[in-house]
């Protein structure tokens, strides 16, 4: 059905339902002869007569009546999921999938609805934690959760927490065992605990930088998890080192439950990003979650 044809369908609409040219006219806006012709059009494109017109009244023929009986809901149906829409605007409605690193679900995107989903009761948002670096758009996703640097160039990407900064840390117990890593190259020493990166990634290379100087370590170790709570229950438990940010980690040094190493070594990564297809028309569920996670410094 072309945009012509919906037009033409709801003018005979209202001339069938007024039974006058006139009123229908007069309800639509427009004039009498172009109404007129209107309808003339839509008889002669169907091959029939759908109207029966005298000089008083105006009457919908047989092939009018059944063309009336299954036109009228059908656009009325239209006019409700319109209207629908426009509620939409004022009261945010619909499902929004992100999928995001589970540090992040944890520390970003969950916090943020626990303060969002209550004003919003109409809005489902629904999380799926994964270290694989999905394609958002062929997974049906509204938008992903990264580190900046992971962040395609031809997403629009929003930054929705600070820098993050790494640490290397290991048990009291642990170190009995073994001596503190002075520089990165000793971690090929230790048994570290890896997280997996995916099925296609492997492992997460540990990262470290100091002054204008990079390295890369792989490491080895005992236990690999791709999740963290699991790494950081291994470690706390001695089985060996983990590469784990400092907001997981700061309580348990402070308590004396874990000696941090290698600081001087530990760098700053670009903080989470929200991104999403530069060519997607946002909902309005969706710009209001992306306003409530954006970092304000």
């Amino acid at each position: 059905m072309t945009r012509e044809d919906l037009a033409d369908l709801s003018a005979f609409l209202v001339v069938a339902e007024e039974r006058s040219f006139t009123l229908a006219a007069a309800k639509i806006g427009m004039s009498q002869s172009a109404l007129s012709q209107i309808v003339r059009r839509l008889e002669a494109r169907l091959g029939l007569r759908l109207l029966t017109r005298t000089t008083r009244s105006v009457a919908p023929t047989e092939a009018g009546e059944r063309l009336l009986a299954t036109l009228s809901p059908a656009l009325r149906d239209l006019d409700a999921s319109l209207a629908a829409l426009g509620e939409m605007r004022e009261r945010p409605a619909g499902t929004i999938r992100i999928n995001a690193v589970e540090h992040a679900a944890d520390t970003i995107l969950y916090p943020a609805l626990r303060t969002f989903l209550p004003r919003y009761p109409d809005v489902r948002v629904e999380i799926v934690s994964d270290y694989e670096l999905v394609d958002v758009v062929a997974e049906r996703y509204d938008a992903g959760v990264r580190l900046g640097e992971h962040v395609d160039k031809d997403m629009i990407a929003v930054r929705i927490a600070p820098d993050l900064e790494m640490t290397v840390v290991g048990a009291p117990a642990y170190f009995e065992r073994h001596s503190r890593p002075v520089v990165p190259q000793d971690l090929v020493r230790h048994r570290c605990i890896s997280l997996r990166w995916g099925a296609t990634h492997g492992h997460f290379i540990w990262e470290f930088r100091k002054k204008a100087r990079e390295l890369k370590v792989r490491i080895d170790g005992p236990l690999a998890f791709n999740a963290i709570d699991l790494i950081l229950k291994a470690a706390l438990d001695g089985f060996g080192l983990a590469f784990l940010s400092r907001d997981k980690v700061e309580e348990h040094v402070a308590q004396g439950r874990w000696v941090s190493v290698l600081d001087d070594w530990c760098p700053r990564f670009p903080g989470y990003h929200l991104y999403y297809p530069s060519g997607r028309q946002p909902t309005p569920a969706f710009a209001l979650l992306v306003d409530a996670l954006r970092f304000r410094s």
